[in-house]
């Protein structure tokens, strides 16, 4: 049996952002924040949801996306699995790409972290690659922290939103 640390059993936060295009898309994101208080994870806060047009193919349905800042005890790897998992409870198929899912939960940030690394033969990219262009990530983000920084750019979350086209902010709609 291996032996935890003192440090390891520290809670750590994180910032999750999930999304729908299918079915009952507020009913899909209400069952996933369900599910990973069922795992033990524990929101601290959660953005209003935003309606954006599918990216890249603006002819997929509309998303409505959240961001939530959780508490947890679980690894990074852990807590990967356990996303994995729900997406896959609420109905996740595989699919392409970007293709229209019922329900897409990344993790933006593990405990201001780098994290590359690979779980069950997938890929972990902490923080999100792409989550510093992204306007229904960003946006979100900020609803729940006005002061969180990128853990790699070190830039704060308004000098990231300022890079943002002004005419992809708003496109972001409030529901």
């Amino acid at each position: 049996m291996k032996k935890q640390g003192i440090l390891e059993n520290r809670v750590k936060f994180a910032y999750l952002s999930i999304g729908s295009n299918l079915g009952n898309k507020f009913k899909n994101i209400d069952d996933a924040k369900y599910l990973l208080k069922t795992f033990g994870i524990k929101i601290e806060k959660y953005s209003s949801s935003y309606e954006t047009v599918s990216w890249p193919n603006k002819n997929f349905p509309k998303y409505i996306n959240i961001a939530i800042k959780i508490s947890t005890f679980m690894t990074v790897a852990e807590l990967f699995r356990a996303i994995k998992l729900i997406e896959k409870i609420l109905g996740r198929k595989k699919g392409k790409k970007n293709s229209p899912r019922i329900c897409d939960i990344d993790i933006l940030d593990y405990n201001h972290k780098v994290i590359k690394k690979r779980v069950d033969n997938l890929e972990l990219i902490v923080p999100h690659p792409r989550l510093h262009s992204r306007n229904f990530v960003l946006i979100p983000l900020f609803d729940i922290d006005k002061n969180w920084k990128h853990p790699k750019l070190k830039h704060n979350i308004t000098k990231l939103l300022l890079k943002i086209d002004p005419s992809d902010l708003r496109s972001i709609k409030l529901m």
